[in-house]
């Protein structure tokens, strides 16, 4: 599961976030991605925009955030620790529909394209 939180800003340059519950073998795992937002009307591939940080390595990319034993609970603490919020979460590749959205809205800061605050706005992240 996956749900875009919106854009992200440094001096200079713009990208977006996007977080992600990722099963394995044994568990639930919280990533969150920060990239660069390179993206156009019809390009929308969150997983092809390089990191936002240009420091970090690419085999890293994403941070892990959580680690859960079942999937509600990797829910809900990627819903603490990034601002996720309940009942936006999307099947995993939606996301860029999701991202396809915001860059026809016109890449809004400070609300989503359907009104709600962005959710890592909402908590205060």
């Amino acid at each position: 599961m996956q749900q875009f939180l919106g854009p992200v800003r440094a001096p200079g340059r713009i990208g977006v976030r996007y977080v992600e519950v990722r099963p394995t073998k044994a568990s639930y795992e919280v990533y969150v991605h920060t990239v660069e937002d390179v993206g156009h009307e019809r390009f929308f591939d969150l997983d092809e925009f390089p990191p936002f940080d240009a420091d970090e390595d690419e085999e890293k990319f994403g941070r892990l955030v959580a680690t859960a034993d079942d999937a509600s609970t990797a829910l809900a603490a990627a819903e603490k620790d990034t601002g996720a919020v309940r009942g936006r979460w999307v099947n995993e590749s939606m996301v860029q529909d999701e991202y396809g959205d915001f860059v026809r809205a016109g890449r809004p800061t400070d609300q989503s394209p359907d009104g709600h605050p962005w959710p890592s706005r909402a908590a205060g992240n």
